[in-house]
């Protein structure tokens, strides 16, 4: 519902503005409009195109890893520190499990898994709720756990950035330099959902598995800040990139080896799931037609350019760089539709180049937000759940979070 009202306004807004402009002689709109129209729906179809091969390499990879017990593997490592955040669970009920390898699955970027393994999880602790239509504390910790959006690799981010690169034609690009970034900025806002619950629902983190993991992460964080403050530009940019490369590379072979291990055929499990890399890359063409036509029009009639100058102008009053302006819409945008992020984000791109500071910040956004409202919506709605309580004040306080964090870090890595 809400994505319908922001589209159609997209279109209704572009519109009047453009009937404005022809009224004050300005006959050149409306043609423009047309050929925008046209393009950006061709530019859609180029784009979806050319994700099929990243995705189908992706797909492939993850498959092998499924097969090989990588996300068992996973839950198990993940199961002594989450288990504190789920005091109401009891040790062994098959809701610890699924939540464990839902977590896994999100971790991994494995999407099509995580959502079934996610409903699963949310029946299995709906079955624990003494109020069957009132979210139980656990039940709010897990979804605001999932709109947090822990995510290892921001698989499809990575693949876009990658196909717009080769439409830009440009050569030797490294779609991964965004990864470090991206994994900084979603645990941040992970860890501010998890205190946001925790502190509503008075629960104590004071335990030494929570405080160790807090400790690792603030030690790793604080490294990386100094890091920063002192290492040149061109440096951190080349080991960001060569960070995201490797641990990709190292994922990938250590998905190979376990498969080998595990006796499976790794060329066969490649190829079922890379089957559904073009399939994954077709089914999104619609959408991102719809949402770069929108976003075309939008921008061709002056609108993005009054609402970014807007912006721009509040963000100055307040003596802050407006560099990240206009990134800004695809982190407003995300927690409501993450087809219209998407479309945002690859407007950014088109717009500024993927390799500029815009581009970088958008994918930044995209890979470290979830889509707040489609998560609540689905999970709460597997099992009728009508009172939500707290759940979506804490899944936007971490947004909220989420989305100064990847501004503030873009501005370390890339400025």
């Amino acid at each position: 519902m809400a994505l319908n009202l922001v589209w159609l306004s997209f279109f209704l807004i572009a519109f009047v503005v453009a009937c404005i402009r022809v009224a004050t002689g300005d006959t050149a709109v409306f043609p423009a409009m047309l050929a925008s129209l046209f393009d950006n729906a061709r530019t859609a179809f180029e784009i979806s195109l050319g994700l099929a091969g990243v995705m189908s390499l992706w797909l492939g990879i993850m498959r092998i890893g499924e097969r090989a017990g990588v996300v068992d593997v996973f839950a198990r490592v993940v199961n002594p520190l989450l288990r504190h955040f789920f005091p109401g669970v009891p040790q062994g009920h098959p809701a610890q499990g699924a939540m464990m390898m839902n977590v896994s699955a999100n971790m991994l970027g494995l999407d099509n898994a995580a959502t079934p393994l996610g409903l699963n999880a949310m029946r299995e602790l709906q079955s624990l709720n003494p109020r069957a239509d009132t979210a139980s504390n656990a039940q709010i910790m897990f979804i605001v756990l999932n709109t947090a959006g822990l995510t290892l690799i921001p698989t499809s981010v990575i693949a876009m950035r990658q196909a717009i690169a080769v439409k830009q034609g440009l050569v030797g690009f490294n779609a991964a330099d965004i990864f470090l970034p991206t994994l900084l900025a979603t645990c941040v806002s992970c860890v501010a959902g998890l205190l946001a619950v925790a502190w509503t629902q008075r629960l104590s983190l004071l335990k030494p598995a929570v405080l160790a993991a807090f400790g690792l992460l603030a030690a790793a964080v604080g490294g990386l800040f100094l890091w920063l403050r002192h290492a040149p530009p061109e440096q951190v940019s080349a080991t960001t990139a060569l960070a995201g490369s490797g641990f990709i590379l190292t994922l990938v072979v250590v998905f190979l080896i376990c498969g080998a291990v595990r006796g499976i055929n790794v060329y066969d499990a490649f190829i079922d799931g890379a089957k559904e890399g073009f399939g994954v890359a077709v089914q999104i063409i619609p959408y991102l037609v719809a949402i770069l036509v929108a976003i075309g029009l939008f921008r061709v009639t002056g609108c993005m350019d009054v609402l970014m100058h807007g912006l721009a102008a509040a963000f100055a009053w307040l003596g802050l760089d407006t560099a990240f302006v206009p990134a800004l819409p695809v982190g407003l945008m995300k927690i409501l539709s993450g087809a219209g992020a998407r479309g945002l984000m690859i407007d950014v791109m088109s717009t500024y180049g993927v390799d500029s500071f815009q581009g970088k910040l958008a994918a930044i956004i995209q890979g470290s937000t979830e889509t707040t409202f489609y998560v609540l919506a689905v999970y709460f709605g597997s099992v009728n759940i009508r009172n939500t309580r707290h759940a979506l004040a804490c899944a936007l306080f971490a947004d909220l979070v989420g989305l100064c964090a990847a501004v503030g870090i873009a501005y370390l890595f890339f400025r």
